[in-house]
């Protein structure tokens, strides 16, 4: 990797890392799990820039051809070539450190907009947050490791089985549950919308903070499947106008640009207000966050990178840039 990358390194983790809700351990983590994309993407680039004493307009071709290969996306990979050849032609980039710093404010500059955490208010009533999703995207395990994470904020949690459509999941659901000795409402016969509709009553009663509630990621057809959504929507608004007050999409990296389709008809569908990005790990298309992040405009409220209890945290752009080009340890 690059002198200049080496150099920076240990102040930029130390930079990301010193504040007490940052632990070093996730930094590490999330460095390590971003390791495929950066040897797609930012390996790649290094390897360009490396040596070159002048940057051209030929230089910067080669770095389109790799944003463009890293499920970058055409539209953010064009905002990013034309902004440094704009930094080009005004001589502001002199040498490859300079061109790898504009590069690294440039994608940083894309997620600052949507690096927005989770805030839930307290209320008269729970706080209800409808997960959304494609079965495979780890929606289900997405809700368990949030569970966790809003107990450790001394949340009190209930969870809704609302994925009655397939069986496992609401197996699947229950033993979170019991790990977090959480109670879950479910009826794998049941309606989702009805077994939503209990849960809420349920979560009233017994005082909660939060109510997750898991539905469906597959149906006969993709218009069945957000009718499906669009009526469990409805019900909830039978017992809290305001409900849910959440919708959370839970999108699976390692399909690439297949996440974003998926996002832009849920969004339509059912009024997405946050994202969670899974699996991140192990994927070499983590680039998709970023045309992720300029398509849509929708706040990244968790990035999961394990699958440890533990590995699904806050999103922040700054950290996921930082650790996109450090090197892995």
């Amino acid at each position: 990797m690059l002198k200049f990358l080496n150099r920076n390194k240990k102040e930029a983790v130390e930079a990301v890392t010193t504040p007490v809700d940052k632990p070093v351990g996730f930094f590490k983590k999330l460095t390590q799990g971003l390791t495929r994309t950066r040897q797609g993407l930012v390996s790649k680039i290094g390897t360009l820039i490396l040596g070159k004493k002048v940057i051209d307009e030929e230089l910067l071709e080669q770095i389109e051809e790799v944003l463009l290969s890293a499920d970058i996306g055409v539209s953010v990979t064009k905002g990013i070539i034309d902004d440094l050849s704009s930094q080009l032609k005004r001589k502001q980039l002199n040498d490859g450190e300079a061109l790898w710093a504009a590069l690294q404010a440039h994608l940083q500059a894309l997620l600052q907009p949507v690096t927005q955490p989770l805030h839930i208010e307290a209320m008269d009533e729970p706080y209800v947050i409808l997960m959304v999703g494609i079965n495979g995207a780890g929606k289900t395990t997405t809700i368990g490791k949030l569970a966790k994470y809003l107990q450790a904020d001394n949340k009190k949690v209930m969870l809704a089985a609302g994925d009655t459509f397939r069986a496992a999941a609401v197996e699947q659901l229950q033993v979170w549950g019991e790990r977090n000795q959480i109670a879950v409402i479910a009826n794998a016969k049941g309606d989702s919308s009805a077994v939503i509709y209990d849960a809420m009553q349920a979560a009233t009663a017994r005082q909660m903070d939060v109510l997750l509630a898991d539905t469906a990621g597959r149906l006969h057809t993709q218009r069945n499947l957000m009718e499906e959504l669009k009526k469990v929507k409805r019900v909830m608004t039978k017992l809290s106008p305001n409900a849910p007050h959440e919708v959370l999409l839970v999108l699976d990296a390692s399909i690439g640009q297949n996440a974003l389709t998926q996002a832009m008809q849920f969004k339509e569908a059912v009024g997405v207000t946050g994202l969670v990005i899974t699996k991140l790990d192990g994927t070499a298309k983590g680039g998709i966050i970023f045309a992720i992040a300029q398509t849509l405009q929708l706040p990244i409220r968790f990035i999961g990178v394990g699958e440890g209890i533990d590995d699904l945290k806050p999103f922040n752009g700054e950290d996921f840039v930082t650790a996109l080009f450090s090197e892995n340890e």
